[in-house]
């Protein structure tokens, strides 16, 4: 399995400056659609019991990514250094922007799911960059002290991920919450057209990314979903069993573990593509194959467990 994944690595991606800008004005506009689904009043019913988001944003920024890298410490004889980079960046993100329609569907509590995915998103600016140098240098440091074969030369910078974040997620989110303020009837008539666009531009970043290596894709496709499928499934236990030691109510819980299981890969694979973060002559494939089946994954998983919550909630009577 490690020799085979590491045939993923010098896969490239090449982007012109077109073509980079298009996918970085793709990925603001699908952030602009998240934020017009975010009320102040949202907000206001959420943090006057602050304990649920507490957990889940202390979920989101500190267990997984701490339970990423104890996984892949764990099973480092199976992983190669890449694919583990790879886990780490979608660990870093914030979560995804469909966890709040899943939720809905789950029968959870939507406002909190709202109110994690805006605030992580927000957050992201700092914390996707944060995290990604924290534990991918002590996953360099690991490597190092143990003598498994060395990561290639990978410097982290904080700063690059810091700018690229910040006009990606942080300037649409403030002109999406401005324009559902103060314009609230364009803010209605965007809002779904949005959520669809923002599935269709990962899909594009995917088949963009892919179409001239779909061979080796599927000559490896069950490694990748093996490593995603466990990745993305301790995940969603975190986010359910966080909810459940505190003690939250099942709507709230049924929240957590979705924005948990839902990461926004999309922004993932922005940074992947960008050359200032990841230079164009870094063998970063298995990164790229990891992040780009997260995205694919997590709808599937999340579907799947917002179909058994309600599955429950009905046998309930609820």
């Amino acid at each position: 399995m490690y020799e085979e994944l590491l045939n993923l690595d010098p896969v490239k991606i090449n982007f012109n400056r077109t073509g980079m800008e298009l996918l970085n004005i793709a990925l603001a506009v699908v952030m602009y659609g998240v934020a017009l689904g975010i009320k102040p009043g949202t907000f206001i019913k959420v943090f006057r019991h602050p304990k649920s988001i507490f957990i889940g944003v202390f979920g989101q920024w500190i267990i997984l990514p701490a339970l990423t890298f104890l996984l892949i410490i764990l099973f480092h004889k199976f992983i190669t250094p890449m694919v583990a980079m790879g886990m780490i960046l979608v660990a870093s993100c914030p979560g995804g922007n469909i966890s709040n329609f899943i939720t809905s569907i789950s029968k959870g509590n939507r406002e909190l799911s709202v109110s994690m995915s805006a605030v992580t998103t927000m957050a992201a600016i700092v914390t996707t960059p944060a995290n990604f140098a924290i534990w991918g240098s002590l996953y360099v440091g690991y490597l190092n002290r143990h003598a498994v074969d060395a990561l290639q030369t990978l410097s982290i910078p904080v700063w690059d991920i810091f700018v690229t974040v910040f006009f990606l997620l942080g300037v649409p989110l403030v002109l999406g919450i401005l324009t559902t303020r103060y314009l609230p009837r364009l803010a209605k008539a965007l809002n779904k057209p949005l959520q669809f666009l923002s599935i269709l531009v990962f899909l594009l970043m995917v088949i963009l990314a892919f179409r001239q290596n779909l061979d080796l894709f599927m000559r490896y496709i069950k490694w990748i979903l093996l490593i995603v499928f466990a990745h993305n499934g301790a995940a969603l236990a975190t986010g359910y069993f966080l909810g459940e030691l505190s003690g939250l109510p099942r709507p709230d819980r049924r929240a957590i573990t979705i924005e948990l299981g839902i990461q926004n890969s999309g922004l993932g694979l922005i940074l992947l593509f960008n050359p200032n973060i990841f230079p164009p002559e870094l063998q970063n494939g298995g990164m790229l194959f990891i992040t780009a089946w997260w995205g694919i994954w997590h709808i599937i998983s999340g579907l799947t467990a917002a179909i058994i919550f309600r599955y429950r909630s009905h046998k309930r009577g609820e």
